[in-house]
């Protein structure tokens, strides 16, 4: 009892050090159970672990086969979870870099790879090959810790964000198939019986799959199962999936669950959010459990296998040659330079799926007694600790050294996508910035999308946006929703992340009735709250420029807008077309084609100068 608690606390313990320095959780989790296992041995007084998960075959925490059907359960949880989070459409909408290098860069990187584990370690192809498929899965539970606190251009981060999503799932299903290839009968893998038994596990999987999620989705969308039983039910069905699919094609199971995964990941379920928040839930608690057990169950005798001269070279291949190739063939042709690709090339470490497959397919294969199949579990090992940890250490300076690192972020986040925000965000992306719009209405989520703006479909509240890679250029927080408390909420959380260089929000009715008494430092308008916005976009929905060569002009123009109900100034434009949020008026540098920006009705510019100049004349006469 003591060490399976100690496991669960350890294992929560690692997710905090991780979540508390920014590193991929994996890291501490094989560490721990390195530690807790088979390096105990050297510690201990009778040379035993601490904590074993199995010994003499029939002891420990899991005795017998139980170890490996929990691993195999707790793998089916994982990869469901990943292939709900494959989408279609994403595939399609994320370019051709990110196609190239999850098709073309896994080809190199599964051949290659297997290639050289042959010639290097002796393996057998079939092992050599189902090696080198489960190193293709980069994964984003890794890429987002170790990129997060990174300043990158957004094409540049875009890219290993959305190639560890969509590898995630299509690597594991890429290992499956191999594996599954490796286990069927017969001698060789090539007979023709081979290829009816891996037809048959194939055919199993993906009709079993589809079937149980076309039954769970027609069970929430008529309201079957009730709100409170739903995320019970989903994993109560992944798990009878995962068994019986296994019942009819010997290992079949994972294949399914993925497949089953991704049909209700593409599907157009409303609780998808909240199963998928249940599920990420539920799959920390399992790595947690999971890698610590694995990382335990790994003896000295499996630890030496690998530490030699052979392991390096084999590292350095796929790292220092693999890599760079299928990052460099991939990206042929594309808008990305040269240094770009020479990050992208070094950022690639291994994750969580990657080691637990490996470990699940390394003990089967190991108990059917395969040769060779003991050098699985701790390559895979050795490669994800390896890539993880170079990753780690070295992709701030290495970012840094090539020259893609961002001295500034210039990014601008706009929660809430109304008109008003559309308008504004449109314009600013017309002039080189990049913009993304956050709102939990759909409605103007699909607007924003139409008119060619990056739109999240979040709630401030809930949703934690900080893990998104994409928003790592982002340096001002413009708050414009409606609701005041929203507004104060966004500041409140997101400022020290996304408004380094500003956070804004509108002002509220109260503080629009009694102008001046509040300090302006964080309003983006001291004249007009959300309604008033919103009437001036209704009316006049477009973004106005006027000519300014020096202050005097720019505060002129400023006051007589700011005294206009249907203008409202919003920036400086500068002759480089660099924009500026108005701060501080007095203190703001005006170069000689500067323009002020303001939505709303046009304004004929000499008549203003020329009022504003009667004026003066006037008061200097009295």
């Amino acid at each position: 009892m003591i060490e399976l608690a100690g496991i669960i606390v350890l294992g929560i313990l690692a997710q905090w050090v991780a979540w508390k320095f920014k590193i991929p959780a994996i890291l501490p989790l094989i560490l721990i159970g390195l530690f807790v296992g088979p390096i105990s041995t050297l510690l201990s007084e009778d040379g035993t672990q601490w904590i074993q998960p199995i010994y003499d075959g029939k002891n420990g925490l899991f005795p017998g086969e139980n170890l490996f059907y929990f691993v195999s359960l707790a793998i089916g949880i994982i990869l469901f979870e990943g292939g709900l989070t494959l989408r279609r459409g994403e595939i399609t909408k994320v370019g051709g870099v990110i196609g190239k290098l999850i098709s073309i860069g896994s080809a190199i990187t599964f051949i290659g790879a297997g290639v050289a584990a042959h010639y290097v370690f002796g393996l057998d192809w079939r092992i050599s090959f189902l090696f080198s498929a489960l190193i293709i899965v980069t994964g984003p539970t890794v890429i987002t810790p170790i990129l997060r606190n990174i300043p990158l251009k957004k094409h540049v981060s875009a890219v290993l964000k959305w190639e560890g999503i969509l590898i995630d799932p299509i690597g594991a299903l890429v290992a499956v198939l191999v594996f599954e290839f490796i286990s069927v009968e017969g001698d060789a893998g090539f007979t023709k019986q081979a290829l009816i038994e891996f037809g048959k596990i194939v055919l199993i999987g993906f009709s079993f799959g589809i079937s149980a999620g076309y039954a769970l989705y027609f069970s929430i969308k008529r309201k079957l199962i009730p709100h409170y039983l739903l995320n019970v039910v989903s994993l109560s069905m992944v798990l009878m999936i995962f068994v019986l699919s296994d019942q009819f094609a010997h290992e079949s199971g994972l294949l399914a669950v993925v497949v089953m995964g991704m049909f209700l990941g593409n599907s157009d379920l409303p609780s998808l959010k909240e199963l998928l928040y249940f599920k990420e839930s539920l799959s920390v608690l399992l790595i947690s459990i999971l890698f610590i057990l694995l990382a335990a169950n790994i003896s000295l005798e499996d630890m030496l296998l690998v530490y030699n001269w052979k392991t390096a070279i084999l590292l350095a291949i796929i790292i220092f040659l693999l890599r760079p190739l299928g990052v460099f063939i991939s990206t042929m042709g594309s808008s990305l330079k040269t240094n770009e690709k020479l990050f992208i090339s070094w950022v690639g470490p291994r994750g969580i799926v990657a080691a637990g497959i490996a470990s699940l397919f390394g003990t089967k294969l190991v108990i059917e007694g395969v040769p060779g199949a003991e050098y699985i579990t701790p390559l895979v090992f050795a490669v994800v600790l390896v890539t993880v940890l170079l990753n780690a250490a070295s992709a701030r300076f290495f970012a840094s050294a090539v020259g893609v690192f961002l001295k500034t972020s210039e990014g601008i986040m706009i929660v809430g996508a109304s008109k008003v925000s559309r308008l504004i965000g449109t314009y600013l992306q017309k002039n080189n910035r990049h913009v993304v719009l956050v709102d939990t209405n759909r409605l103007n989520i699909e607007k924003a999308k139409e008119l060619g703006l990056e739109a999240i479909n979040g709630n401030i509240y809930s949703d934690d946006l900080s893990d998104n890679i994409e928003l790592n250029d982002v340096g001002y927080l413009l708050a414009m929703t409606g609701n005041d408390e929203i507004n104060a909420q966004a500041l409140r959380r997101y400022r020290d992340i996304f408004g380094e260089n500003g956070a804004f929000r509108l002002m509220n009715s109260e503080e629009r009735k009694i102008k001046n008494s509040i300090s302006s430092n964080e309003l983006f308008s001291t004249t007009h709250d959300y309604v008033r916005f919103t009437e001036v976009a209704r009316d006049f929905p477009s973004i106005q420029e006027l000519p300014i060569d020096t202050q005097s002009k720019f505060l002129k123009l400023l006051g007589y807008i700011e005294e206009e109900e249907n203008a409202v100034p919003l920036f400086i434009k500068d002759d480089e077309n660099h924009i500026d949020l108005i701060e501080n008026p007095q203190e703001m540098e005006i170069t000689k084609e500067s323009y002020l920006v303001y939505l709303g009705k046009p304004i004929d510019f000499e008549d203003v100068m020329n009022v504003t100049k009667e004026e003066e004349e006037k008061t200097e006469a009295q």
